[in-house]
């Protein structure tokens, strides 16, 4: 049932039906509830100096939009770095250190699946989950890195910082629960708005690829795959962040008998432990010049 009512929002969100349009311009007062009390959050936030540049990769709506490939392309590009993120899905509350500078520090239900990606592909930097992303960054000041990178950080309007805003294009431009915005581009306030094909570009590259693969992802809209796909015998779609079970990987494994799971790097942290062959399907961006030139300014 839950992942039908998450496949069903991914549509209305960004592929609407003629009944979901419906549904959504009824839906339109509370959009515009929702939007003044964020826009309220907003107005009355005053943001406060963390004592350490901090550069935050957001976007507007809900759903994937390539945040943790972008940090990751980011952060491998300075030397002395900490990311900092909520860990959504995990299984632990408040704090917890995924990644000091040398060694990871704990196993993927504690730290959610975007941080042990990070925790992964950037041997070199700190890494913390928090709920509180000010305490979150307090954390980070300990281990004496220079900057902080912020996942998902737009509507953290009191922390001072540099924001780098993903554009996710939509037919549906309303905000929630009407349309997929969480919050809109405020006029006052200064951000930095990102482009897929301007201002980065998306490279695929297969590991361990097999004769029979099987897809299996747990991202949000996994369709966006299909394009970067090389030859798979089957699909299987579950909800963003899935926490994966042996008996139904094992269930799909009888079933399609393939010679491997075909998997994104975020499901590949979750499904390693298993010991199924999997082959790596891992999406990294190559960024444009004037985006570290922004960071750079402000570090200056």
């Amino acid at each position: 049932m839950k992942k039908q009512l998450t496949f069903w929002v991914e549509r209305y969100l960004y592929a609407p039906t003629f009944i979901d349009r419906l549904i959504s311009y009824t839906l339109l007062p509370l959009s515009f509830i929702y939007c003044l009390v964020v826009y309220l959050k907003y107005l009355f936030a005053t943001p406060q100096d963390m004592g350490i540049k901090v550069v935050s990769i957001g976007n507007l709506t809900v759903g994937g939009s390539g945040k943790t490939p972008l940090v990751s392309a980011l952060a491998k590009e300075y030397s002395n770095v900490a990311v900092v993120l909520r860990g959504y899905g995990r299984r632990s509350k408040g704090i917890v250190v995924v990644k000091d500078k040398e060694r990871i520090l704990c196993d993927v239900a504690q730290s959610g699946d975007e941080a042990m990606i990070y925790a992964k592909k950037l041997p070199h930097a700190v890494v913390i989950v928090s709920e509180n992303r000010k305490e979150g960054i307090k954390k980070a000041k300990e281990y004496g890195v220079d900057l902080v990178f912020l996942d998902d950080g737009y509507s953290k309007h009191n922390i001072k910082k540099l924001d780098f805003v993903i554009d996710v294009k939509t037919p549906n431009r309303f905000c929630l629960p009407s349309g997929a915005y969480r919050e809109l581009a405020w006029s006052s306030k200064e951000m930095v708005l990102l482009e897929e094909e301007k201002d980065f570009k998306r490279i695929s590259i297969l590991k361990d690829q097999t004769q029979k693969m099987c897809l299996i992802t747990a991202i949000a809209r996994p369709q966006r795959l299909d394009r970067y796909l090389p030859k798979v015998i089957a699909k299987y779609y579950f909800e963003d962040h899935h926490d994966f079970t042996y008996e139904e990987l094992k269930k799909i494994w009888d079933k399609e008998q393939p010679t491997s799971f075909l998997v994104t790097y975020k499901d590949y942290v979750k499904l390693e432990r298993f010991g199924f062959p999997l082959s790596l399907l891992d999406l990294e961006l190559e960024v444009e010049k004037r985006v570290f030139q922004t960071i750079n300014n402000m570090l200056k």
